[in-house]
Order: structure tokens, then sequence, then C-alpha cells
């Protein structure tokens, strides 16, 4: 690790996470580089981008799980040991819950493994069966849960200990809408009791509605960082999608220089528009396309907007990792 320079500023008080001028590359050149983040303390952050873009390195680099090979890493105000570790929770993709143990002896035996003493494990224990719904099912194989609950269980482990920071990664991945909204209920009530919290997602709507601040990561490096009001600042008031199957082949680059247009994108025969004002836009649009429209959908500015005028590209989730994770149990404990 290169430490930074002596003149470098000190790192604030309120600081869970303060990454400056990291970087790291895998096998391949895919990683980070020169990242530079800070989290406060009892906020969110959110890491918005395609996966393959660095976001679960990130996470892996703040969990200690990796080591930076340029930059320095401060958590909670320290670099990181052992029982700094001790104060992360860690909620990532692939589960590692043992299907044979029971609900109940999963978060017992994660709190042995933290060293709680018996007298708070018992109160944790039943505090996260019930704040999970999960109190019934207290005796049940995990093997015997559906995957929304296995998430509650997930939860609940990770944040049994009590951590001060929580990172997530693609929380919500698979889950069904009502078991996402208890998931994202529980995570809120953490986050609201003070702990900080770093979410890798590429779903933008997850990101827009629970990420206190956001940093688009694009090609291994942070693209902009910002709240949702602050990265949708400069958009069009509009969104429009239209669906064209016999449109010009040069047509985004006409439709660009009307005016009143902000940024088009998207592949034909689908576009996605920006615009001031759709009342305006889209009696000229169908006059252009002389009734050839199959489709059109307008809302108002989105961070996906934001995100399709900043990055130049709509955010394409796929089934690519950025890469794999390190061997872990769920928490920091070693």
């Amino acid at each position: 690790m290169s430490p930074l320079a002596s003149n470098a500023s000190p790192i604030p008080d309120n600081a869970a996470v303060d990454l400056r001028d990291v970087s790291y590359l895998h096998p391949g050149d895919r990683g980070v580089r020169h990242i530079t983040l800070a989290l406060a303390r009892g906020s969110v952050l959110a890491l918005l981008g395609p996966n393959g873009s660095g976001k679960s390195t990130i996470l892996n680099l703040v969990a200690g799980f990796l080591h930076p090979q340029h930059g320095d890493i401060h958590i909670l105000g320290q670099r990181m040991t052992t029982d700094l570790r001790r104060r992360i929770g860690i909620l990532f993709q692939d589960t590692s819950l043992d299907p044979l143990m029971t609900v109940g002896e999963t978060l017992w035996l994660h709190g042995r493994l933290f060293g709680m003493r018996t007298a708070h494990l018992r109160q944790r224990v039943d505090e996260l069966l019930t704040l999970t719904d999960l109190q019934e099912r207290r005796n049940d194989e995990v093997e015997a849960l559906s995957g929304g609950l296995k998430r509650r269980l997930e939860l609940a482990r990770c944040v049994l200990h009590e951590p001060d920071l929580i990172l997530l990664d693609e929380p919500s991945l698979g889950l069904d809408p009502d078991s996402k909204a208890a998931l994202w209920a529980m995570l809120s009530a953490i986050n609201a009791s003070g702990a900080a919290l770093m979410l890798a997602t590429n779903d933008v709507a997850e990101a827009e509605r629970y990420g206190q601040n956001i940093a688009f990561i694009e090609h291994e490096r942070v693209i902009v960082e910002g709240t949702p009001d602050q990265l949708k600042g400069n958009l069009r008031r509009d969104s429009v999608r239209v669906e064209w199957p016999a449109a010009p082949p040069d047509i985004a680059r006409e439709i660009n220089s009307w005016d009143g247009v902000g940024h088009v994108s998207g592949q034909l025969p689908e576009l996605h528009i920006t615009v001031d004002d759709a009342s305006a836009f889209v009696p000229t649009l169908f006059q252009a396309a002389n009734g050839a429209i199959a489709a059109i959908r307008i809302h108002e500015s989105t961070l996906e907007d934001a995100y399709f005028q900043i990055v130049g590209r709509p955010l394409q989730p796929s089934g690519t990792q950025d890469h794999p994770n390190p061997s872990h149990t769920g928490g920091a404990a070693s």
C-alpha cells in the first residue's frame, strides 16, 4: 500500500469509509483505478454501475479481504485491523448459509465467532428473529426457507454483532417485490439506529430510493458522485422512450439537434430521449415519424436518465460479477 503524502488532509471524524486514490487490479486488469470515495457515519452510499465495473472490488477492499495496490483506506478512522473487522457487517451476493443448520443455530454460531457473551447473544438473537419475522422459524433448517427468508436470515446474521458499517452487495437480487420491501424496511431501521451502509447495485430505482449519496462506477472508476438531486440537477425535465421500428438510421442525430432536446440514447428501434417539455416534443416527433411510431412512454426524468446522460450508455444488468468474492462466512470476524 502506498501511503498518502504527509500533507494530505486529515480523515474527517465522521467518516465511516475514506478511500483515497485507491487502485486494485485483478489478473486481466479488472478491478478499480484511482478511486476516491467517502461515506459518513450513519449515512448510505450507493455504488451504481453494471456488473464488472468494480463495485464488488470496492466492497472487498473496504471489508479488508483485499489490500490496495495503491492509495490509502481508512475505515471508521483507522486502517484495517482484526478488531476493526468486528465492527463491519457484510451481506454479499452469494449465500454462505449452512443448509443443515437451523435458523437459531446459524445466528448462535455467528455470535460465538464474534465473541458475544451468552446473555447478550441470547437477547440479540431474540431481537433479530423478531425484526426479521423469523421467530416461528427458529428451529427450521435453512434448506426449508424460501429465498426471501434466507436473505432475511443473512441480514440478521450480518447485523447480529451490531456493526457500525454494513456492506451490501446486490442485497435484493432475485427477491420478489414483497421480500425486497421487507429487506429494505429492516435495512432502513438499522441505518436509522446509526449504522452506515455501503451498497453496490445495478438497480437504479434501489439506488435512487435508498442512497443518500450515489457514485456512478464505470470502467473501474468513479465517474461522478453526489446526492440523487445533484446528479439529476442538469437533466431535462421529461424522459421519452420511443419504439420506432422503421426509423431512419440517422434519426438519433437529427432528434438531438431539435430545440429542447437534451440527450438521445439507445439503439433502434428503441430510443430514450430527455427533453424540456414532452408536450411540445411529442407532436414534433409524431410528425417526423409520419405515423410509424409503435409505442411511446413519458415520465419525469430519473436517476436512470442521469446515468444515461453522464455515462453515455444505459445501465444493463448482466450475469457477470466484478470478480469472485474472496471466501467469507457472511461476516468479518477473521
